[in-house]
């Protein structure tokens, strides 16, 4: 009998959920959790074979549950279950040890197939979902090397805390330097990327994949 643990946050799919693996003899659906903090604690009780869990969830998202149970060395196998992921929260995911990625638009066949295999001790990952993701990695990858090699490292930490929002003054007190040379690296950062101003470097670095 394989012992599964289920969360989802919403009722109907968690039923549906639940309606699904009750009609299969070799299934047990041990815990119905509606967030990740629930499919945690249940992961660490009830010592499931796997866990099915959404990507996004209250509190503890699936990811954020997979990389905890990962850090414990919990023998749980988890799948994924999403209506789309990132390609970066793919290679999260893989990083981390997923077994499993399942499409909720997917036949509910192929999930109970991918549980089985997971189950035991083998991967079920989307080929094409995994060749993007990897696609999407080497072009970040290539776009860190050249930007590494016009960029001093400091510059590098600057352009990506400019893209993520931060104005001068907090660069500077987090780099521990002035707001003045903050702004003379962002003039040598512009000069040497051919940039304009912030608003440009903000969507050069989302462009590259630097953040």
């Amino acid at each position: 009998m394989i012992r599964v643990v289920i969360a989802d946050d919403h009722p109907i799919v968690l039923d549906g959920l639940t309606q699904l693996f009750a009609s299969e003899l070799d299934l047990e659906v041990v815990r119905r959790c509606t967030n990740g903090d629930e499919a945690l604690a249940a992961a660490r009780a009830a010592r499931p074979d796997v866990l099915v869990l959404d990507v996004r969830m209250p509190g503890l998202n699936g990811l954020e549950v997979l990389r905890a149970l990962t850090a414990e060395k919990n023998r749980a196998r988890v799948v994924l279950l999403t209506a789309q992921m990132s390609e970066t929260e793919i290679i999260d995911a893989v990083r981390s040890g997923v077994a499993g990625i399942v499409l909720k638009e997917t036949a509910p066949r192929v999930l109970l197939q991918c549980v089985r295999t997971v189950a035991a001790g083998e991967s079920w990952l989307d080929s094409r979902m995994i060749q993007s993701a990897v696609e999407t990695l080497v072009r970040r990858d290539a776009a860190v090397a050249r930007a590494e090699k016009a960029l001093t490292r400091r510059e590098l930490d600057i352009v990506r805390m400019v893209a993520t929002g931060a104005r001068n003054r907090e660069i500077g007190e987090k780099l521990g330097i002035s707001e003045g040379t903050v702004k003379m690296h962002l003039h040598t950062i512009y000069e040497k990327l051919g940039i304009g101003g912030r608003v440009e470097l903000t969507n050069y670095a989302r462009e590259h994949a630097l953040v």
